[in-house]
């Protein structure tokens, strides 16, 4: 039970203290001075406690912070005309509950902070990283060697890791708001874990610090050294008569920018510049700062634009030919060019292209730049931690530059570009800010017309570039920046569209890389169906066009070393060429006693299915779940236990089976993470083939959510699911009814290939899904027969 006391409190500007520390404390103002005098004269300790604003002279209970540290008054200096000087030895956090008094000092109601231990193997590891990271924080930035030297003995010496966390937070650098949040943390392991980051934020700023120091010193000594020569050169050619004649040295720059349009506050800085490096010596560090930032005013493209040609039936043309299937995206680029036709100063959209890999969206953008006649830039955001990387450095920094986007508008020329944003869903964030929330004003076509770089310092109109950005998924991509995007989804492609795909470009482009002419080479369509169902299991073509090049370097071989004119590949020949097959339908061999049923699980590369195995062994009813799941998937698998279980008078299933057996569901492929509701019905069908004896059929794969009413909700990513599930052999697929809507986006191909049933019941799906009906009894004794029919 946590310890309250009563005791005076002395604020503290800019400092936060940490318990098991002897501070030294300046003391000078009157409530304070009161305050240590009641302390002493009671014998008591005073509370030390941060003030949210240094600023404020009589802090009131909102301008301090909620915790602090006890401390014992060890000495006081006599009072001088600044005050006193207070030695004090820091005890125990604690929470202030309540002010009791304000005059003539402040006293609180405080409610002592425990420490607990925390994760222990968590702690012990996070201790091995803070010693490390002390060590290496003493090599660079201590200024004195004995405070760093016993500094870093104190680290290395205790062991205790709530010890270590205050000692660490107490001696480094750091914003006080996460020293507070440092001292405020109950939790050692956790705590620990708080003063790491800012040991190793701490580090970093050193090292860059450093790192800036050495570049303005270097460049100090190489400025005053190219001074020097300079006026050695000028005395040495006046002596010898050979003199220069004075020249402007900006009047090139001067004409080049007067030559361009620019736009008024553009104007006004550049001339802002000029004016302020004639009056500069070239010698001056500035100077090379100002020049190269007119370069970058001079070399942008203010007033350069492309006309568009727009010939709708050419990129209709354009757009089947290079690129197979993907009938809506293409319809969406048709739409936007269309459009831009009629209207020239319309908004464009920004475009989002979501879909697995290798399934062309960065090709799709180069197409549109081709069919409009723009220029074409790629901007990859994968990885990008900085938000300086989208809006640049400002020019106080040593090497400053503009940031990507303007970066991308000089290497296009132009104001109009198409610009591929690859990868939007790989940014990433630290503390040096969020990139993603720069992108904010870059897309936003009610902003990007003054768009504003760091190092420009002038709005930039960005309103005439058509932004396309690429994704794997969307789920990383936050709320706001999807709101400025539409989306357009590319699910991946069908076995018949990979087909063509490969016939019309893949294997001509593999024969053309590999030095082979076409009548070398010849791919049977046969062969062409084994490379894509025995080796390349994908929603995009990249593995194919991979494993098509592999067996063209095969023929190759043959072809240089003189033992063969012409090869027609046979699908017999294609272990030869890329190995062992490495797919093969293993569905109805996993599935050939009761427990297991087939799910349709959707990830960021395609459709794919999901094998859920359930089995019994003698125990207490305890449920065990493996496989790496997420919770939602955990609920949906007791959920579907209540189900069955509240149900088990009319499926015959004796109340013993769940009383008597402990029941263990594992989903395979236990290194991959699965999560979500949408394999609520496959689970259920494990569960009630493994309680009742009857297989599940292997043909048949299914998709939907459940309630504890059994109702079979809707899902999402029906046409990826769909797909990874002809792609592995599966015939009939069980989807919930409402649904049914989303098959009008999935090839009239595929939905004859499959058997689609539509359900709202989990009875429904029982009847479907298992290899015969189960015997159901009603709840007063008299048989009845399943539902019947399939949707």
């Amino acid at each position: 039970m946590s310890t309250t006391f009563n005791i005076p409190l002395i604020p503290l500007r800019n400092h936060v203290a940490f318990p098991g520390a002897v501070v030294p404390l300046p003391i000078g103002r009157p409530k304070t001075l009161a305050a240590v005098e009641a302390a002493q004269k009671l014998k008591e300790p005073v509370g030390l406690i941060a003030q949210r604003s240094p600023s404020i002279d009589d802090p009131s209970q909102e301008d301090l912070h909620e915790v602090g540290v006890s401390a014992d008054i060890i000495r006081a200096t006599e009072r001088g005309p600044q005050g006193i000087s207070l030695i004090v030895r820091t005890e125990k956090r604690f929470r202030v509950k309540a002010i009791t008094q304000t005059t003539p000092y402040l006293r609180a109601d405080v409610e002592e902070i425990e420490t607990v231990p925390g994760d222990p193997v968590k702690a012990q590891a996070l201790l091995v990283n803070v010693r490390e990271n002390a060590r290496r924080l003493g090599e660079i930035a201590s200024r004195v060697p004995e405070q760093r030297t016993e500094w870093i003995e104190s680290v290395l010496r205790l062991e205790h890791p709530a010890n270590v966390a205050d000692l660490v937070a107490a001696g480094v650098e750091a914003p006080l708001e996460q020293k507070v949040e440092v001292l405020a943390t109950a939790d050692a392991s956790v705590r620990l874990e708080k003063a790491l980051e800012l040991l190793v934020q701490r580090i970093e700023l050193a090292e860059l610090s450093a790192k800036i120091d050495s570049q303005v010193k270097g460049e100090m000594g190489k400025t005053q050294r190219d001074y020097y020569l300079r006026q050695q050169m000028k005395a040495i050619k006046e002596e010898l008569g050979e003199a220069d004649e004075p020249e402007d040295a900006l009047d090139e720059l001067r004409k080049k920018i007067s030559a361009i349009t620019l736009p008024p506050d553009a104007k006004k800085a550049a001339d802002r510049e000029l004016s302020r490096l004639a009056k500069m010596p070239t010698s001056s560090a500035e100077y090379s700062v100002g020049r190269t930032y007119l370069d970058w005013i001079a070399d942008l493209p203010w007033s350069t634009t492309t006309a568009d040609h727009i010939d709708l039936p050419k990129v209709r043309a354009d757009l089947d030919a290079k690129h197979y299937g993907l009938e809506k995206v293409k319809k969406r680029i048709v739409e936007f060019l269309a459009v831009r036709k009629l209207k020239e100063e319309s908004k464009g959209p920004i475009l989002c292209l979501v879909g697995p890999p290798g399934v062309g969206k960065t090709s799709l953008g180069q197409l549109v730049a081709s069919a409009l006649g723009r220029k074409f830039h790629r901007i990859s955001l994968g990885g990008v931690r900085d938000e300086a990387e989208i809006r640049g450095h400002r020019r106080t920094y040593v090497g400053a530059l503009p940031g990507r986007i303007i970066q991308g508008m000089k290497k296009a020329g132009s104001m109009n570009p198409v610009i591929i944003l690859d990868e939007i869903d790989k940014l990433a964030s630290d503390f040096r800010g969020d990139p993603s929330a720069a992108l904010l004003e870059v897309l936003d076509p009610e902003q990007n017309h003054s768009f504003s770089d760091h190092y420009l310092e002038v709005p930039f109109d960005l309103s005439k570039v058509l932004f396309i950005a690429t994704a794997n998924q969307l789920d990383p991509v936050p709320a706001a920046l999807r709101d400025r995007m539409e989306v357009l989804e590319i699910p991946g492609y069908t076995h018949e569209e990979k087909r063509h795909i490969a016939r019309q470009h893949l294997v001509q482009k593999a024969i053309e890389a590999h030095g082979l002419k076409p009548e070398n080479f010849e791919l049977t369509d046969d062969t062409l169906d084994g490379v894509i169902q025995d080796y390349t299991r994908e929603a995009g073509v990249r593995n194919l066009e991979r494993s098509i090049q592999s067996v063209v370097r095969g023929v190759a071989v043959e072809v240089a070393e003189g033992k063969i004119d012409k090869m027609v590949v046979q699908r017999t020949d294609l272990e030869k060429f890329l190995g062992p097959i490495k797919y093969q339908s293993e569905v109805a061999e996993r599935m050939e006693v009761p427990g297991i049923a087939l799910g349709l699980a959707w990830t960021s590369v395609g459709g794919d299915i999901l094998f859920i195995e359930a089995g019994k062994m003698g125990g207490k009813g305890r449920l065990t779940l493996t496989g790496q799941l997420g919770d939602v998937m955990k609920e949906s698998a007791q959920a579907a236990v209540s189900y069955l279980r509240s149900h088990s008078t009319d499926y015959g299933i004796p109340d013993t089976v769940w009383e008597t057996n402990d029941i263990h569901i594992h989903l395979p492929s236990g290194g991959i993470p699965k999560d979500g509701p949408s394999a609520g019905i496959a689970l259920t069908t494990a569960l009630a083939s493994l309680v009742t004896g009857i297989k599940a059929r292997s043909e048949v794969a299914m998709t939907g959510e459940i309630t504890l009413r059994g109702a079979v909700l809707p899902i999402g990513g029906v046409k990826e699911k769909v797909l990874g599930a002809l792609r592995a052999g599966v015939r009939e697929v069980i989807m919930p009814e409402r649904n049914k809507k989303d098959l009008i986006d999935v090839p009239e191909s595929v939905k004859s290939a499959l058997k689609f049933h539509f359900v709202n019941r989990v009875e429904e799906v029982l009847e479907i899904a298992l290899e015969r009906p189960i015997d159901r009894v009603a709840r007063f004794g008299a048989s009845v027969p399943a539902p019947g029919g399939a949707h």
